[in-house]
């Protein structure tokens, strides 16, 4: 901030600064131009020359012709690129050095006039010079020289180009510095950008070097440190993460035992105690069991889902036969549970890259959702139908549906297990609800091109 208030400072003061160093510039390089004009010519500048043939006239003036005729040869020798003549008091024009055309043989006063008058800013430069002290002499004299010969009159470092130049070179200047600024600036943030970009991996970004202590640099400071919190909570995160995992797996274990041993005394006191009631209660307390050792195997296997560890072995696979031998397999319980299984399977196989095991888990579980949520639609329908462009198998009940807030829905374990297979294979769930029922569509993904 104290840079660009420095920046904004010199700015204000930049018109009387740089007349103040232009002044000072020309002070400095007067007698340095001075010296080197002095040899570009011979003949001095305008103004030395004019005075000079003016001090001439004034030491010829009531001389005779004669006289005046031996001055001027005198003088070509010391102007040898000018040209020379007078004219005496009659009019008359006298000795010309060198012999000119077109000079007028006898002047009057509108002649002279006209002369005067085209050879004023003209070149060559002209001077003419009364022969005589006052304004009342009529005898004239005339010098002519191109100007190219003559130096300027004031020296280089007085003319208005150069006080222009000087003036656009420190705005240059100028701009320079503050474009250096705002550069460098601008380097600093686009640095600060690319590293709080996210690397492709999605891993933290890398603290950045600290080269200052202004406004970016506490910025920076402040970046590193964020970095630093973060690393923390990733380190922290990952290991209440795994010790989530150890905690599941060891508590699906050790429930298993358990379980087992109360399954075997169920099955003891079936044969010990009399009574229908007593003999439904058990079947309850049986059917709970199983519910709970389906989650606790469910849990166990999102776990090992969840940390990588649970691989699939994908083969062709004509998926229509394992919904028919799943559907086989469930349907003594769908019998017992009073829902009416409705299977219009093709004949023509459904080819798809599929895990054996897997997909029959993923049938599994969402045949059990209907039978837990859906049952009081008493009915289960599974069968093929076209959707989003490719052939689909289709799950469907009447009951209030996987989606709603059913007595038996638990945390939805069972269908991220269902997810997490079908992605792993290729294939995409999408469910559709209404007051009719759920349905539930599996089929390929658009962008696989295995199926």
């Amino acid at each position: 901030m104290s840079r660009y208030l420095l920046i904004v400072l010199l700015a204000l003061l930049f018109i009387p600064v740089m007349f103040a160093l232009a002044s000072l510039a020309l002070v400095i390089s007067a007698p340095v131009t001075r010296s080197l004009d002095t040899n570009t010519s011979q003949y001095g500048s305008a103004a030395d020359l004019e005075s000079a043939w003016h001090q001439e006239a004034a030491m010829l003036a009531n001389q005779s012709a004669d006289q005046i005729n031996r001055r001027l040869k005198e003088l070509k020798g010391k102007y040898p690129d000018a040209s020379l003549f007078w004219v005496d008091v009659d009019g008359g024009t006298r000795l010309q050095l060198p012999q000119q055309a077109g000079l007028p043989l006898h002047w009057t006063a509108s002649s002279a006039i006209r002369f005067m008058k085209e050879s004023v800013n003209r070149d060559p430069f002209t001077v003419i010079a009364l022969l005589g002290k006052d304004d009342s002499a009529k005898a004239f004299m005339v010098l002519q020289i191109q100007r190219s010969l003559l130096r300027h009159t004031a020296p280089l470092g007085y003319s208005t180009t150069y006080l222009i130049g000087f003036m656009v070179l420190m705005f240059v200047l100028f701009i320079l510095l503050s474009w250096l600024f705002f550069r460098q600036i601008r380097v600093r943030l686009l640095g600060m950008q690319s590293a709080m970009a996210l690397p492709a991996d999605n891993s933290l970004p890398l603290p950045i070097v600290q080269h200052k202590e202004d406004e970016i640099g506490q910025l920076e400071g402040a970046f590193n440190e964020m970095v630093v919190q973060l690393r923390a909570s990733r380190q922290r995160e990952r290991e209440e993460e795994e010790l989530r995992k150890r905690l599941i797996s060891n508590l699906s274990h050790d429930l298993r035992t358990p379980l087992t041993i109360i399954s075997s005394q169920i099955y003891s006191l079936r044969r010990d105690v009399p009574g229908q009631s007593a003999q439904k209660a058990l079947s309850q307390i049986e059917g709970k069991i199983g519910d709970m050792g389906s989650q606790i195997e469910n849990l166990l296997s999102y776990t090992l889902m969840a940390s990588g560890r649970y691989t699939l072995q994908t083969e062709r696979q004509d998926v229509l036969r394992l919904v028919r031998e799943s559907a086989a397999a469930w349907y003594p319980h769908w019998e017992k549970e009073g829902i009416d299984a409705d299977v219009q399977l093709p004949e023509q196989p459904l080819i798809w890259n599929v895990d054996k095991e897997a997909f029959r888990r993923v049938l599994d579980n969402l045949f059990q959702n209907v039978a837990r949520h859906a049952g009081g639609g008493a009915y289960i329908g599974i069968y093929t139908e076209e959707h989003e462009g490719t052939l689909a198998l289709v799950i469907a009940d009447r009951g209030e549906g996987m989606d709603t807030d059913s007595p038996g829905k638990g945390a939805g374990i069972g269908l991220a297990i269902v997810d997490y297979l079908l992605r792993e294979m290729g294939l995409c769930r999408q469910t559709a609800g209404s007051m009719e029922g759920t349905r539930v569509y599996i089929y390929p993904r658009a962008m696989d091109s295995n199926f």
